[in-house]
């Protein structure tokens, strides 16, 4: 049986093609997504052991500037170096610092661009940094830049180097450039090096370091240093050995490459369970056409089990050739996504292509196991084939059965999800989103038992409109896509799969949109917002200079500050009295916010009516400062998403700052004739055109929110592409073996009358109602879970309101009509090519 399973796959090989192809790209996305994933791990894993290979205890702080994390000071660290086996103890200060390129504009992306200090030894060297150009800074006005963005910013050793932190641009001296492990440079990011006195100068205060690195004498154990250096330190510091925290970063990574891995894989799930599709069509239509074979082996001898095992034989054949192709292609792919994550910027460390037997074992295992288990119905009805059956034609292709079953079956299906759906739409919150997720599995697959029932009706509707359009070719499509329900329905449901999930995703994608773009419009009277690019808190000479700003008429900060009312913390934002509500959109359910001005304090209405509160109260507060003392509601205004349920004045959060560095987050700018580009200039003229403050417009604010909406979007949109390449597969198949199966009957068509040219409509027609019918059903349950998954998130988001974007289901309407054309070019080239002597002649 074995070689007879072997002779048929040789036999149908151009027919088993797409079952190939669909096999094969699953097994790619599986296994690239595998081996990418693995070698990420294993090269940032050595990277973060190479760091950490001198260092025998490592210690951390949560150093700032207030007298809570004091950090470390150099009398502890004198104390540890004393300490017998210590060979040497690095004091380590780290902090925002950006760079500017030959445009002014910031070199890196903000969150990872970072500024240190560099710590010679004895030597003169830290062994951190290696060197490429001129050496460290040694005093203040000098700094060094990592390779990579003096690189990019054209800059040499001796050059001028515009630096920017949290406060004003400073313009340094580059004394060197150095290569470094450092992975804030390995993300994208920039590295600054400050002589000691200048880092401790700009990010604590004289004398103080953040974390400390202590090297051991030879022979000298981890353990026992740490052992002793941990009584030595104070409150706010934690101490491990180096190994024990290479191994936390390792897992760190593991932890955050899980996700992706995670992420990566149900979509390459997606895109097999539409392959089954096609693979089950595939040997439905094969065994179909083979009817008088399987008899005549069956009369000869083989047994139901035999003629079974023969055609799964034949779907392992299929599916070990198409999972060694699709593992290697897999490879390229992993390869391929490592040089694209360099192209955008992420530096990868070196390291080898790291091929698992994870890896390997689950792209043959998904890659056979999905092609035998799709192919086993088939295999199924293959076996129940009577030996009689070899007195029928050729092509005489198995009976339909009564639907009534299948559809009971269906329907019952289809309403447990939809109910499921439903309810979770009505609970809201995680546990609603749950419940979503079962019932949108149970509905799928109810609509896809369904589908050969809705076929019929469906198409019916067109019907009249083909005829009359196209006439006698419009009438045969419609008539063949509806012939065999069952293929049509299967055909059909994989395209459906993918597109209720792309609809499903534009539709929230949409409406989120929109929400979130009602909010930044309803809530903001500002014309500019300035803050930091790398997300930290502006210096309070921004606020200063931007004061003198010409154009400049209402101007707020929104500086976060925190206290307790009896027990409990609340956040809260300080502004400046008079000019917040000349930037903000202000809704003031009672009192007056001008009581601000006289050290009053404003509350949110959600805020006071949980606790109580109302205007004239006064509640008892404990200060971040430790001082406790009262504050009085002076009113009460309807929440603003942009601002914290408490807001009071800028002097009071001063006066009571356990930090001498205020947190402002934003400031925001109220300027005279609105939004323009000379009023922009002077607020960037203002901030001593420093790249590392971003300055942005209402437009600007909204596109921002906007754009991680949609960057989210393409991601999905692309990972969903496999799916749908498989779907459009299925119906290229679909349509060439349904060719091959009617050859008669076309030859026939041709005998009266049908020239070639009719052929091809017929087919390519039949193909583009077969996508459309999917993609009509795809669309539709799409939009249901997408107004399902939106309801969950309502409550959350103000302003929340369902919109269906009409013209991206048109568009997606259209394409599937523009796929059953493409899909339907070979078969309808073939169908039309076909001799129609031979063709009739044909059983």
């Amino acid at each position: 049986m074995f070689r007879t399973a072997l002779r048929n796959v040789l036999a149908h090989k151009a027919r088993l093609l797409m079952t190939v192809l669909a096999v094969m790209l699953g097994v790619a996305f599986v296994s690239g997504t595998l081996v990418f994933t693995d070698t990420l791990g294993n090269a940032f894993r050595n990277q973060s052991a190479k760091s950490y290979d001198d260092v025998a205890v490592s210690i951390e702080t949560y150093a700032g500037d207030d007298e809570k994390n004091p950090g470390l000071d150099a009398a502890t660290l004198e104390k540890i170096r004393g300490l017998d086996g210590v060979a040497s103890v690095t004091g380590r200060i780290t902090g925002f610092a950006g760079v500017a390129d030959p445009d002014g504009k910031l070199i890196g992306n903000g969150w990872s661009n970072t500024g240190a200090n560099f710590a010679p030894g004895k030597d003169g060297e830290d062994a951190s940094y290696v060197f490429t150009d001129g050496s460290g800074p040694a005093k203040n006005g000098s700094v060094a830049l990592d390779k990579d963005t003096a690189s990019k910013g054209e800059y040499r050793v001796g050059d001028p180097v515009r630096v920017a932190t949290n406060g004003p641009v400073k313009e340094y001296t580059l004394s060197g450039i150095f290569t470094t492990e450092d992975g804030a440079v390995n993300a994208g990011g920039s590295l600054v090096l400050f002589d000691t006195a200048t880092a401790q100068q700009l990010y604590l205060k004289p004398g103080v370091f953040q974390n400390a690195t202590v090297s051991a004498e030879a022979g000298v154990s981890d353990r026992k240093l740490l052992d002793e250096i941990t009584p030595l330190l104070p409150k706010d510091a934690t101490a491990q050995t180096g190994k024990a925290l290479a191994d936390r970063q390792a897992k760190d990574i593991e932890s955050g490459l899980t996700s992706l891995n995670t992420m990566l894989l149900a979509f390459a799930g997606i895109a097999l369970f539409v392959g089954v599709f096609l693979i089950a069509n595939t040997f439905t239509m094969l065994i179909a056409q083979r009817t008088r074979e399987l008899a005549l082996m069956r009369a000869i001898g083989a047994t139901r089990r035999q003629v079974k095992r023969s055609v799964l034989l034949e779907a392992g054949v299929v599916g070990t050739l198409a999972s060694v192709i699709g593992f290697l292609l897999g490879l390229g792919l992993a390869t391929g996504l490592r040089s694209a994550m360099g192209l955008m910027g992420g530096k990868i460390p070196a390291g080898p292509l790291i091929v698992s037997p994870t890896a390997v074992g689950s792209a043959f295992a998904v890659g056979i196991l999905i092609t035998v288990l799709a192919a086993w119905l088939p295999a199924r009805r293959a076996a129940k084939i009577a030996p009689v059956a070899a007195m029928s034609s050729v092509h005489a292709t198995a009976s339909v059965k009564s639907l009534v079953v299948r559809n009971s079956i269906g329907g019952v299906i289809t309403l447990l999800g939809s109910a499921g759906i439903v309810g979770g739409a009505a609970s809201g919150g995680t546990s609603g989103r749950q419940l979503i997720a079962a019932g949108a599995f149970f509905a799928l697959i109810g609509v896809i038992i369904l589908i050969p029932l809705l076929s019929r009706p469906v198409i019916a509707l067109v019907r009249p409109a083909l005829k009359k359009v196209f006439g006698v070719s419009g009438k045969l499509a419609s008539q063949n896509a509806v012939r065999n329900p069952r293929r049509t329905g299967a055909t059909a449901s994989a395209l459906a799969i993918g597109l209720t999930l792309v609809t499903g995703i534009s539709v929230l994608g949409v409406t989120l949109g929109q929400a979130i773009d009602k909010m930044t419009t309803d809530n903001i009277k500002a014309d500019y917002m300035v803050s930091m690019a790398s997300g930290d808190s502006l210096d309070e000479s921004a606020l200063r200079a931007l004061s003198k700003a010409d154009g400049v008429t209402a101007l707020s900060p929104q500086q976060a500050a925190w206290f307790e009312v009896d027990g409990e913390y609340h956040s809260a934002s300080a502004v400046t009295p008079g000019d917040v509500e000349q930037v903000f959109s202000l809704t003031v359910e009672s009192g007056s916010l001008a009581s601000l001005k006289d050290g009053q304090v404003a509350v949110g209405s959600k805020t006071a009516k949980e606790n109580g509160w109302k205007t004239g109260d006064t509640l008892p507060v404990k200060f971040d400062d430790e001082k406790k003392g009262e504050l009085k509601v002076g009113a009460v205004y309807k929440e603003n998403e942009f601002l914290s349920p408490f807001v009071i004045p800028k002097e009071l959060a001063d006066e009571h700052s356990a930090s001498t560095r205020p947190e402002i987050r934003e400031i925001w700018i109220k300027a005279d004739g609105g939004a323009s580009k000379a009023n922009e200039q002077a607020v960037v003229d203002a901030l001593g055109d420093n790249p590392a403050m971003s300055v942005m417009d209402r437009q600007d604010i909204r596109d921002m929110f906007g754009g991680f909406i949609n960057t989210a979007l393409n991601i999905m949109y692309g990972l969903l592409a496999m799916a749908l390449l498989i779907a459009v597969l299925g119906v290229v198949n679909t349509l060439a073996m349904s060719v091959f199966e009617r050859q008669q009957e076309i030859g026939m068509l041709r005998a009266i009358g049908l020239d070639r040219g009719r052929v091809k409509r017929m087919v390519r027609l039949e193909a583009v109602v077969i996508s459309v019918f999917g993609a009509v059903i795809g669309v539709g349950l799409g939009v249901f879970l997408g107004w399902a998954i939106g309801r969950t998130l309502s409550a959350d988001i103000p302003g929340y309101a369902l919109v269906i974007p009409w013209d991206r289901l048109g568009v997606f309407l259209l394409l599937a009509a523009l796929v059953g054309v493409l899909a339907s070019l070979w078969p309808a080239r073939s169908a039309a090519k076909l001799n129609m002597l031979t063709a009739i002649k044909t059983e």
